[in-house]
């Protein structure tokens, strides 16, 4: 039965993500083509003769009927193919497969700081309500959900890189302790090399803006752990184990605490989305070589052909982190299958 009911949970999930797909990708066609012109006048308009360009527009499929351009590409989003720019010889599924891995490494790396500020402050929090602690935590959570990213960025980059000189403030590598691309994701590949250099050099240009990026999110996940550690602490099951005799720190962690996190993974995607939201902001401060500053590129260039491409392939991420946060919690909490 209980095999059952997560089988069945699943397959809604996966059944609802096919419209939520296709009404997703449907508005980003109709988005990006409202705008009056084409995207090759758009961007080299008065550089190239007018022949040149209608051969171009040509060559894109410009010319055809909105709905076969509409059929176009929503065959090749989901196939993978995310269509050409204008403005750069590489495919946009190739220029994704070279940006992309620094940009997941760089969120997976912000959710982990987010995760583990927001667990260890929020729960502690609760625990010492109303204490000078908590009293902290709170304002402390406040703090970094309101400051600018990039402006912590800076700050961050000027104490830790500028002042100190702990920590270096740009790109992903030094450059000469680079690892061997294998994945694309650094960390990855200098663990599956075991270059303990490349490694450590690596960590130590994630670090400025891993912390800078979940220190955003953190705020929201201490104020969220916060206030169901509260309501958890009050619950029924937990004043029944103290009665028990059970010691504190054993209904603090193996019955509270658990509880509490619940909500944590279930909004944990739609922060995902977030922090590829801000990932454009804090890859353009620590001059972060990836998929958000292509983008950021690309739509400086003019270039929406390529801007279409790169945010169907986010909105397609986005949809497939939230499935696999649902089908997570549905494993977790077995109230959310029935």
């Amino acid at each position: 039965m209980h095999a059952g009911s997560l089988g069945r949970y699943i397959l809604q999930r996966l059944a609802l993500a096919v419209p939520m797909v296709f009404i997703l990708l449907t508005l980003l066609f109709l988005l990006l083509h409202a705008a009056p012109g084409d995207p090759v006048t758009a961007t080299l308009g008065g550089r190239l003769p007018p022949e040149e360009i209608a051969a171009r527009k040509e060559a894109l499929g410009l010319n055809d009927p909105i709905l076969v351009q509409y059929f176009r590409y929503i065959g090749g989003a989901v196939t993978g193919d995310f269509g050409n720019p204008i403005t750069d010889p590489r495919s946009v599924t190739q220029i994704v497969l070279d940006t992309a891995p620094a940009t997941i490494e760089l969120a997976v790396a912000g959710m982990l700081v987010a995760v583990m500020l927001g667990v260890t402050v929020g729960a502690l929090s609760g625990r010492l309500r109303d204490t000078p602690f908590d009293i902290g935590g709170r304002l402390f959570g406040i703090l970094v959900y309101a400051a600018p990213v990039f402006w912590t960025g800076l700050l961050a980059q000027l104490f830790f890189s500028v002042h100190l000189g702990w920590l270096p403030s740009q790109q992903r590598s030094g450059g000469f302790d680079a690892p061997k691309d294998i994945t694309g994701f650094y960390v990855l590949d200098s663990i599956i090399t075991w270059d303990m250099a490349a490694l450590s050099d690596v960590l130590a240009h994630l670090v400025l803006p891993a912390v800078t990026l979940g220190l955003l999110v953190g705020g929201i996940f201490i104020r969220l752990v916060r206030v169901n550690m509260l309501q958890t602490l009050r619950s029924d099951y937990v004043e029944a184990a103290r009665a028990r005799g059970l010691r504190e720190h054993v209904v603090l962690f193996r019955h509270a605490f658990k509880t509490a996190l619940i909500p944590i993974v279930t909004i944990m995607g739609l922060q995902f989305a977030m922090l590829l939201g801000n990932a454009v902001l804090t890859e353009k401060t620590f001059t972060w070589p990836g998929l958000a500053q292509a983008l950021v590129n690309f739509i400086a260039a003019r270039d929406y052909a390529a801007v279409q491409g790169i945010v169907t392939f986010i909105a397609l991420m986005i949809v497939a982190v939230s499935l696999l946060i649902d089908i997570l919690t549905g494993l977790i909490d077995p109230r959310v299958r029935y």
